[in-house]
């Protein structure tokens, strides 16, 4: 049965519709550890030449050449004992700015890929939710707005992370990130807003281009007095690639800030969007290969789409510092998300409301006579509302004879998640510091189907812990090695508690979830070593590490669509598996020509291996659902004048869709280039080239458990060739 076009159209928004580089990566650490500290310095006196693009590129330690925020974030983040990366949004905005899969491209040990283009990007950093699909709430990784979190105990959802108005962006990858109160294996990624100390009075910037592509920005900072404010207005939208892949967003971010006196400063943030993305669903490889621009029939013909009507975080954050050695945090968040999915035969209303809070306070001062840090820390998010209601909308198969809107189901979320940590950093020599920390975690989870009622709540409330240890040290000025050991603990999501079994076998809500399962916490002990540095190659970042896993939470699609019956989907804890890879990146200075020509490399590259360790069914079976190489590699030529051109490259390769391993996702290779001009000043404008050789691709899949090596519909495809230009006008 299919959905009318009205259906389509009253959820619409008012806005308005329509070569490798030549430089290998630092495969060769030792090389580099060996060159002498005159070739260091002669590249550390060409730091200024590489300015903000090299700060942008990955890089951990930088040579501040002014008071940018991503700069800053870079020292800072040296510090750590462990795989880091800044992005800084002044490089990203030098292109097309849609989703965060343009925002954390080329971050060693990120994998994010977009499903049908929109806004539900899939994020995995050293495996984490690796089989969680795109469009799903994010897990595995702590996602925070300026040190503030966004997850909650049903995970992140994904629709206010417009990747426009940001200053800069941070990524700590594993247990690097647990002194911001992050526990899961992936770490976390925190955005930065800008300020208005970084922001002009207006600042107009368009963007347009393939398959009806358009998004506008109007934003404006200035400060005043005591005050600075950063206020930003994003509309978007596209037809889409494929069938069925319409999106749509639009919302507003704002960052207030007053500073009473030079030692106390409050901020208010505020983020509210809306967006509409159409699903075109799976399709199987030999379709994808074919016309990647088809969609699914079914979701063709049942008009599926997923709304989010209005998600608002309202936050506050206030910094004293009292001395010149000590530094106090405090921050609360109210987070409000509600999420209509119309998916099929069934409609998915969601409705989660957190309340956050974040206090850390820091100190500076002497342990055995040595220099030494030390902070203490508490992050916690409560639920104050969670539940799902599941409607009729396409009465067929179970719920034949039922009026649309009737209601099959309904399920109730309670939880929390609260982190206590204390942090220790002390200078043990001149050239070697000790970093220690542990986290304290406790974990409630509580569900109940209420409707059909059965009267079968779950609850658990559980204590865990998470240390670490790690060392930093300084080969010389330029140079450093680091290693650490930590502990990692990751609790399901409350919604994942009612993924399919136990289900009920009778009535509307057959196939639907009727208690909780007692799913475990996933922990890991993971190992890390690695170098950031600089010498004449260029300015690197490498990391090694290798993780154990216990009870990882595995996400997997147990039934496809049907034209009489909803997806479903399983999560299960998984016999042991190991994690292990390699995050390298790498920027280049090329060439350094007179009067300001130059000629950068910038270069990122992951190597995933995640398998089973001694699996009763799979064995030794890799995780499917990441390509086990990913690279991505870009060339830049920038004239002085503020002219500049890029070529780059991107590529997978193949990974299995399976856990039994049958059936192999295929590689894939793209050429994209970008011209521009910056004025420094007024205007900026490129032009930006995706996908060049239209490559019929897939960007990220459904997991099974056994395909018996059939191609089924399984597999997403990637945009194919497309053009998009921009223009940013600042008064």
């Amino acid at each position: 049965m299919s959905v009318s076009q009205q259906d389509r159209d009253i959820t619409r928004f008012t806005v308005k519709s329509r070569l490798w580089s030549s430089v290998a990566l630092p495969l060769g650490v030792g090389v580099l550890l060996m060159q002498s500290p005159a070739c260091a310095q002669e590249v550390a006196a060409s730091a200024d030449v590489v300015g903000s693009y090299a700060a942008a590129a990955e890089v951990d330690e930088v040579v501040v050449s002014g008071a940018r925020g991503a700069a800053t974030a870079m020292l800072d983040l040296a510090t750590v004992p462990g795989g880091t990366s800044v992005v800084d949004s002044a490089v990203v905005d030098k292109g097309r700015v849609f989703t965060n899969q343009d925002l954390l491209a080329f971050q060693p040990g990120v994998f994010a890929q977009s499903a049908g283009g929109a806004d539900g990007i899939k994020i995995s950093i050293r495996g984490s939710a690796i089989n969680r699909g795109a469009n799903f709430f994010r897990t595995g990784v702590l996602l925070m707005f300026d040190g503030l979190p966004v997850n909650g105990p049903g995970g992140a959802p994904y629709e206010l992370f417009e990747p426009l108005g940001l200053s800069y962006t941070e990524i700590l990858r594993g247990a690097n990130a647990n002194a911001l109160g992050a526990t899961a294996l992936g770490g976390a990624i925190n955005y930065v807003a800008k300020k208005g100390s970084e922001a002009d009075r207006l600042q107009i910037r368009l963007e347009g281009g393939s398959f009806n592509y358009e998004k506008y920005q109007i934003s404006s900072g200035q400060v005043i007095g005591p005050w600075d404010y950063y206020v930003s207005f994003t509309a978007s939208g596209r037809d889409g690639f494929q069938q069925q892949s319409e999106a749509r967003s639009a919302g507003v971010m704002a960052n207030l800030g007053y500073r009473f006196s030079p030692d106390l400063e409050t901020r208010l943030l505020f983020r509210y969007r809306e967006t509409t993305n159409y699903t075109p669903g799976a399709l199987t490889q030999a379709e994808v290969r074919r016309d990647p621009t088809l969609a699914n029939p079914l979701n063709v013909a049942q008009n599926t789409y997923r709304r989010q009507p209005g998600s608002t975080f309202v936050a506050s954050r206030t910094t004293w510092t009292p001395d010149d050695k000590s530094e106090l945090e405090v921050g609360f968040a109210w987070h409000d998300y509600p999420i209509d999915i119309n998916g099929g035969v069934s409609r998915a209303i969601w409705a989660y409301t957190d309340l956050s809070a974040v206090l850390r306070y820091t100190r500076d001062h002497e342990l055995f006579g040595r220099d030494s840090t030390t902070s203490i820390g508490f992050l916690g998010t409560t639920h104050l509302n969670g539940y799902q209601h599941t409607l009729v909308r396409i009465p067929t198969g179970v719920t034949a004879g039922l009026p649309v809107g009737t209601l099959i189901r309904r399920a109730n979320y309670d939880g929390s998640d609260h982190v206590v940590h204390i942090d220790n950093r002390t200078e043990a020599r001149p050239d070697l510091t000790v970093s220690t920390g542990l986290s304290l975690i406790h974990v409630v989870r509580s569900t109940e189907v209420s409707f059909p009622e059965v009267n079968r709540p779950y609850k658990r409330d559980d204590w865990d812990y998470a240390p670490r240890i790690g060392l930093l040290y300084s080969v010389n000025e330029n140079v450093s090695l680091f290693g650490n050991i930590s502990r990692s603990v990751e609790p399901p999501n409350d919604w994942a508690l009612l993924t399919t079994p136990p289900a009920f076998t009778s009535g509307p809500a057959t196939g639907l979830a009727m208690q909780a399962m007692d799913l475990k916490d996933q922990t890991a002990v993971s190992f890390e070593i690695g170098t950031r540095g600089r010498a004449r190659i260029g300015e690197w970042t490498l990391s090694l590490y290798w993780a154990k896993v216990k009870n990882e939470l595995l996400s997997v699609e147990v039934q496809a669509a049907t034209p009489t019956s909803a997806a479903l989907t399983a999560e299960s804890n998984a016999s042991p598996t190991i994690h292990q890879g390699i995050e390298a990146g790498l920027t280049s200075l090329l060439w350094d020509g007179q009067n300001g020509h130059r000629l950068l490399a910038r270069q990122s590259y992951t190597y995933n291996d995640f398998s089973f360790k001694n699996d009763p069914v799979f064995g030794d079976n890799e995780l499917p659902g990441v390509p086990r190489h990913f690279y991505q590699g870009a060339v830049t030529y920038e004239h002085p004048s503020g002219f500049y051109a890029t070529i780059s490259i991107d590529h997978a390769s193949k990974y299995f869709v399976d856990y039994a391993n049958t059936v192999e996702v295929k590689p894939y290779t793209l050429l994209g280039a970008t011209v521009g001009y910056d004025s420094a000043k007024q205007w900026k404008v490129f032009v930006d080239f995706r996908n060049i050789t239209d490559e019929h691709y897939v960007s990220s899949v459904n997991t099974f458990y056994d395909d018996r090596g059939t191609d089924q519909r399984r597999y997403n495809p990637g945009d194919g060739f497309g053009v998009s230009g921009g223009l940013t006008v600042s008064f």
